[in-house]
């Protein structure tokens, strides 16, 4: 007597599997054409303040300007430190 192995099973399982999608699949398709179905679509079209040309200038200004402020930081260019070292002998 012959073993039948685990792959084979599953092998057949999917098989069983795709081939129940398959008919369910072609169950869906309509080949009635006697039916008729009218629809009507308003559509509106809208401009969010995000697809606006302005909005992404005023917000490239404003990302410089905070860059430009923390890229030069609280540094005082006037201020000099000057290290003095001493010998104590």
């Amino acid at each position: 007597m012959k073993k039948i192995s685990l792959s084979t099973v599953y092998k057949f399982f999917l098989l069983f599997l795709f081939g129940f999608i398959q008919l369910m699949v072609g169950a869906q398709d309509s080949t009635n054409t006697s039916r008729s179905t009218t629809i009507t679509k308003e559509t509106t079209t809208t401009n969010d303040w995000y697809m606006q040309p302005w909005a992404w200038a005023i917000g490239g200004a404003v990302l410089l300007i905070v860059l430009v402020a923390l890229l030069r930081g609280g540094k005082d260019r006037d201020t000099r430190t000057t290290v003095i070292e001493k010998d104590n002998y």
